[in-house]
C-alpha cells in the first residue's frame, strides 16, 4: 500500500468497498458450458442451505445444477476486503457453533477441501463494568469455576443437557417430529427451553455474572427476552460451546462456501454464477426445483400458480428485527479492560441481564436501544491471515428494528469503549451496513433479518406456512430450502438437507 494512503487511513478512518474473495473461475460455469443431458434437479441460491440441498441430491446420484445470482457462491458465507486492502472481513456469518454440531456438516469432509478450523482458548467472553469478564469455556466445569455461588447450578443444568447434546441437536435442527425421535432428551430440555430467558436466568441463577452470561447467549434469538421460548436459544448455544466449540475457519467464512462448492463439483454437480433466476422459464427442464429464496420472492416468481390461501400466507410471513453491522480495520488489538476477553473470538457486550433485556425489548416497539446489545468477533487475534502484520479486524453488529436506516455507529462504539477504553484510537477504517443495505446485498435478509424470519414458538416449526411438510409447496417437484424453513437461521445446512430429502422421496 502506498505510504500516503497508509497515512490517510491512520488519521481519517473511511470506508472501502473492495472485491469479494472466492474462486469463481474454479467453481462457476456459463450456461452454454453446462452438461444439459438428464438434469434431475436445479437448486436456486448458493447459501449454506442451497449448497447443502445440492450436495444431498448429488450424493443420491442425481444430476444437479446450482444457480447463483452473484459472481461467487456463499450467501451468508462470504468474505471480502471491506475496509482496506489486506483486511479480510466476514460479510455475514463469522463464528460457527451450529456448523460444528450440524448433522449435515458432520457428513461433509470440509477439511479435505481447505477448511482449517480455528479454536480460540475460550468460547465466549462477556465483559462487565467491574473490569472482569464472564468466560464461557469449552468445559462445563471450567465455566462453572468462574460463576461464584452459581457454579453448582450451572454444573447441574449444563451437565444435564450436554449429556444429551447429540440427540437434542438431531431433534431441534429440523422440522417438528411427531412423535419426537428423542423423547426423553426433549422431555428434559423442553420445560427449561420454553421459559422466557429473563425468568429462567432469575430463577436458576442468584448472581449477576451467570445471569448476564445467559442473557448474552439468549439474545441471539433476536427476540425480547420476556418472550416464551427464548431460553432455548441460550441453552442450545451454551451446549454447543461445551460440546463442539465456537470455532471459525482460517481465512474467512468464504472458505466454508468454497469447500462446499468444491465437494459438490466432485460429486458431479455444476454451478452457474451471475445468473439471477426470476422465472422457472430461465431454468433447464428438471423434475425437481429447490429454492434457497424468501417466501415472498417465491410467491412473485410463480404468480397465479399457487392456491390463494398458500400465496396469502407466503406474503404474510413474519420477518423480525434486523442488524446494523460494522467491520473494522484496527491498528492494534482491542484494548479490553478485562485482559481475559482476548482469549475468546466471540464477545457479548451489553452488561447485565436487565440491560440486555431492555435492549432487546426495545425492538418489540420499533425503538433503537441507546445501549444496544452488541455481538463482536475478533478473528485476527487467532488467525493472522485476516489482517496485515501487526494489524487486526473486528466484526460487530447490533439488533435494530427491521428496515431501519438509523446509523448505530456511535452507540455501538460507546458500548465497545465502555469495556475497552481507547478502542476508537486503534480504528484505521470502518465499513457499515444498515438493514436496507444488507437486504440489497442478500435478498434473503428481508429488512435486515439475518434469520430469514421471526423464530418464536409460533413460527419456528411452521415456517414458511403451517404444513405437514414445510419444505414442499403446492407445485409438484418444487421445494423451499432457505432459512425460512425449519430450523431457521444459522450456518447448519439442515434446511437444505431436509428439503432435499423430501424431494428425493418424491422421486421414489
Amino acid at each position: 500500500m502506498p505510504v500516503h494512503l497508509i497515512a490517510t487511513l491512520l488519521h481519517n478512518p473511511i470506508s472501502f468497498r473492495l472485491a469479494p474473495l472466492g474462486y469463481n473461475e474454479a467453481t462457476c460455469l456459463h450456461t452454454d458450458q453446462l452438461t444439459m443431458a438428464q438434469i434431475d434437479a436445479v437448486v436456486v441460491g448458493s447459501g449454506p442451505n442451497g449448497l447443502a440441498a445440492a450436495i444431498t441430491l448429488a450424493r443420491a446420484g442425481r444430476k444437479v445444477v446450482l444457480y447463483e445470482a452473484k459472481s461467487t457462491v456463499g450467501g451468508g458465507l462470504r468474505s471480502a476486503e471491506l475496509t482496506a486492502p489486506g483486511f479480510i472481513h466476514d460479510v455475514c456469518s463469522a463464528i460457527h457453533p451450529l456448523t460444528l454440531v450440524s448433522p449435515f456438516f458432520k457428513t461433509v469432509p470440509l477439511t479435505d477441501y481447505g477448511v482449517e478450523w480455528v479454536y480460540p482458548p475460550s468460547e465466549v467472553a462477556h465483559p462487565l463494568d467491574d473490569g472482569s469478564a464472564v468466560m464461557t469455556e469449552r468445559t462445563v466445569e471450567a465455566t462453572a469455576a468462574g460463576l461464584g455461588r452459581d457454579a453448582a447450578a450451572y454444573r447441574r443444568l449444563m451437565g444435564l443437557f450436554t449429556a444429551n447434546a447429540e440427540a437434542l441437536f438431531d431433534e431441534l435442527l429440523g422440522p417438528l417430529n411427531i412423535p419426537p425421535r428423542h423423547l426423553s432428551a426433549l422431555a428434559t430440555f423442553g420445560p427449561f427451553a420454553l421459559l422466557p430467558a429473563m425468568q429462567m436466568a432469575q430463577w436458576v441463577f442468584r448472581e449477576e455474572r451467570a445471569r448476564a452470561q445467559f442473557a448474552g447467549m439468549a439474545a441471539h434469538s433476536v427476540l425480547s427476552l420476556n418472550r416464551v421460548g427464548t431460553s432455548a436459544f441460550g441453552l442450545m448455544l451454551a451446549i454447543s460451546a461445551h460440546t463442539a466449540g465456537w470455532a471459525f475457519p482460517r481465512g474467512g467464512a468464504q472458505k466454508i462456501a468454497d469447500a462446499l462448492a468444491a465437494y459438490f463439483i466432485s460429486l458431479g454437480g455444476e454451478i452457474v454464477c451471475d445468473f439471477d433466476v426470476k422465472s422457472f422459464d430461465q431454468l433447464p427442464p428438471a423434475r425437481l426445483k429447490l429454492l434457497d429464496i424468501t417466501p415472498r420472492r417465491f410467491a412473485d416468481m410463480v404468480q397465479g400458480q399457487l392456491p390463494a390461501l398458500y400465496s396469502y400466507l407466503l406474503n404474510h410471513y413474519r420477518y423480525g428485527a434486523g442488524v446494523f453491522k460494522i467491520d473494522y480495520a484496527l491498528s492494534a488489538p482491542i484494548p479490553w479492560k478485562a485482559p481475559e476477553v482476548a482469549r475468546a473470538a466471540t464477545v457479548h457486550l451489553g452488561g447485565t441481564l436487565d440491560e440486555i433485556g431492555d435492549s432487546e425489548r426495545a425492538l418489540g416497539i420499533g425503538a433503537h436501544a441507546q445501549r444496544p446489545y452488541v455481538l463482536l468477533a475478533q478473528h485476527s487475534l487467532f488467525d493472522d491471515t485476516r489482517a496485515p502484520d501487526g494489524k487486526h479486524t473486528a466484526w460487530v453488529y447490533c439488533h435494530v428494528p427491521g428496515g431501519s436506516t438509523v446509523d448505530m455507529t456511535a452507540r455501538i462504539e460507546a458500548q465497545i469503549e465502555r469495556f475497552a477504553p481507547g478502542f476508537r484510537d486503534v480504528v484505521i477504517a470502518r465499513h457499515t451496513r444498515n438493514t436496507v443495505e444488507l437486504e440489497a446485498y442478500n435478498a434473503n435478509y428481508v429488512g435486515g433479518d439475518i434469520n430469514s424470519g421471526v423464530q418464536d414458538i409460533f413460527q419456528q416449526f411452521t415456517r414458511p406456512v403451517p404444513r405437514l411438510n414445510p419444505y414442499s409447496t403446492p407445485l409438484k417437484g418444487v421445494y423451499l430450502c432457505s432459512s425460512a424453513t425449519p430450523p431457521g437461521g444459522g450456518v447448519h445446512g439442515m434446511s437444505g438437507y431436509h428439503a432435499a430429502m423430501s424431494a428425493l422421496r418424491e422421486l421414489l
